[in-house]
């Protein structure tokens, strides 16, 4: 029974391994295996099999090894792993390719097979640096919190309202916001789970968790990439880089120091999250990810490629969430009436010119009007009472 299934392996073996090649086509007859006093002396295998002599050798070797060790396949696999393409009847693209060629990833000290290389790089530095940045990451703003605590108005609220962002804008922010929210936990989950769920949950309730997982990354994946590009049109004019801004970098928006610093519609940190996250890490993670969904017509799918998008993708989907998490804690925790603005549309005078006195200014001046849409659903006159109460 051995010997059966080492000559259908032989068999197997020299079809895929046969070269596509007019030789090949004109179906060039396999030697004779050598006495079997001449097994001992199989004749080596060239480092690198281009040839038809080539083939034949490794027929003759496989079939000489196999007499004396059935099942023995070591030729055969030789050139299989060496990574070249042979012939296949498939129409895939690397169809005449079963192992790929050995490589190193950065820091890796011994070159393996390219898709176990990828594998050892996604599930150690990966994982391991990118775990550690988004712990850092929460670590900074619970630190900033303990310190500072929430950003207070230094004045009270006079009960008169501006319009800070339409009914459309804020849809539009928060259709970016929850669709980046999920993409970033499913994400984590197919990265991280592994290490912290699994053991956890058990292997069978983590893979339908992680089945989850990757098809909701992969639905709402093109939501987020629609979102970016509307986002982008909306808001760029207003995100522009100016003078102003290096004078808030140099203090820091005064988050430590609880000193003003001057700012236009958004400050310099929020342009940063703009053109940070928004555009530049947005369009990398958008790209790498139409292109692991395979959504880019015309385009050659290899397994090198694959290899390479999901490297690029996680990198830059790792370094967008930290940045987010600074983001969220200031919209949220971290300053008053942030999330209010963002929740409901409207905020403050003191609001506005506490925190974005050119904006403000621009508003009383007349350069940009108070509302731009309709009125707020209080009226908008001073110790209202409705007001008191939207403003809450």
């Amino acid at each position: 029974m051995k010997q059966v299934f080492a000559s259908l392996a032989i068999v197997a073996g020299s079809l895929f391994l046969a070269p596509a090649s007019d030789a090949v086509a004109q179906n060039q007859a396999v030697p004779d295996p050598a006495p079997a006093a001449a097994s001992a002396a199989i004749a080596p295998l060239p480092d690198k099999l281009g040839g038809i002599e080539s083939i034949d050798i490794l027929k003759q070797n496989q079939a000489e090894r196999t007499k004396d060790q059935p099942g023995n396949l070591a030729p055969t696999f030789r050139i299989v792993n060496d990574g070249q393409k042979n012939y296949s009847s498939l129409p895939a693209l690397e169809a005449g390719v079963l192992i790929q060629g050995k490589t190193q990833f950065p820091g890796q000290t011994k070159a393996v097979t390219a898709g176990e290389a990828w594998r050892q790089y996604r599930n150690g530095p990966l994982t391991l640096y990118g775990g550690w940045l988004i712990l850092l990451a929460l670590a900074a703003v619970i630190g900033v919190y303990s310190i500072r605590g929430q950003v207070k108005l230094s004045e009270p609220r006079t009960g008169r309202l501006i319009e800070r962002f339409t009914p459309g804008e804020r849809t539009l922010h928060w259709t970016m916001a929850l669709s980046f929210v999920s993409l970033a936990i499913s994400g984590m989950i197919m990265l991280f789970g592994k290490h912290v769920l699994m053991p956890v949950f058990g292997l069978t309730l983590f893979g339908w968790l992680a089945f989850l997982c990757k098809n909701i990354h992969n639905f709402i994946g093109p939501v987020f990439s629609v979102s970016i590009i509307l986002f982008f049109v909306k808001f760029v004019k207003d995100n522009l880089p100016t003078v102003t801004d290096i004078k808030w970098f140099a203090k820091f928006g005064g988050l430590l120091s609880g000193e003003h610093v001057s700012s236009h519609r958004f400050n310099a940190g929020e342009k940063v999250v703009f053109w940070g996250v928004v555009v530049f890490f947005g369009l990398i993670v958008t790209g790498s990810g139409f292109v692991l969904d395979m959504l880019v017509p015309n385009f050659e799918y290899t397994r090198a490629v694959m290899q390479l998008a999901s490297v690029i993708h996680i990198v830059a989907a790792l370094l967008a969430a930290a940045m987010v998490i600074g983001h969220i804690y200031l919209g949220t925790l971290g300053m008053e009436g942030a999330y209010e603005a963002m929740r409901t549309g409207y905020v403050d005078d003191s609001w506005a010119k506490e925190h974005h006195d050119l904006w403000y200014a621009d508003i009383e001046n007349g350069k940009i009007p108070r509302l731009r849409t309709s009125e707020p659903a209080a009226t908008a006159a001073p110790g209202n009472a409705a007001t008191s109460t939207l403003n809450a």
